[in-house]
C-alpha cells in the first residue's frame, strides 16, 4: 500500500494562530479550498480550520472575523497522520475519526494535506467506498 508521502498533496499553506478569520476566509478562497491547517509561530500544527467553523462558530455568533483568531477556533489536538503511515492507517483514521482531510506530519513538521480523493485515487474502489460510509454515518 502506499504511504501517505506518496498520495499526499505537498506544500500546504497555513493560517497563522494570529492571522484573522477574515483573513483565513480570503486564503480559502483564493486557493479554491474548504479547509486551512492553522499553524503557530513554532511551525507547529495547531488544528484545522474550515469554512463551516468561520460561519457557524463567528459569524453566527455575532463575531466579527476581522477581530477573530484562527487559533480561538483551534481546538484539541488535530488529528494527523504520520507521513510513512500506509493508505491502510489513513482509512483508519479518517473513518475513526469521520474526516476527509487529513494533515501530513513528518516529526512535527506539517509537509502535506491527504484528502479523500486522493485516497480515492490511490486505491481500489472497495476500500474507499467503505470509507465514504463510515464517514457518512454522521
Amino acid at each position: 500500500m502506499p504511504s501517505a508521502r506518496e498520495i499526499m498533496t505537498p506544500d500546504v499553506t497555513c493560517i497563522g494562530e494570529n492571522e484573522s478569520l477574515a483573513d483565513a476566509a480570503q486564503k480559502m478562497a483564493q486557493l479554491d479550498v474548504g479547509s486551512l491547517p492553522i499553524c503557530g509561530q513554532d511551525n507547529r500544527l495547531k488544528g484545522m480550520l474550515t469554512d463551516r467553523d468561520i460561519v457557524v462558530k463567528a459569524i453566527a455568533q455575532g463575531r466579527n472575523p476581522a477581530e477573530v483568531t484562527a487559533g480561538e477556533l483551534a481546538q484539541g489536538k488535530p488529528v494527523t497522520i504520520g507521513a510513512d503511515d500506509d493508505a491502510g492507517e489513513i482509512l483508519r483514521t479518517m473513518g475513526s475519526h469521520q474526516v476527509r482531510r487529513l494533515p501530513v506530519i513528518d516529526g512535527h513538521n506539517l509537509v502535506g494535506m491527504v484528502a479523500l480523493a486522493d485516497v480515492a485515487r490511490a486505491l481500489s474502489d472497495r476500500p474507499v467506498g467503505d470509507l465514504v460510509d463510515a464517514i457518512s454515518k454522521s
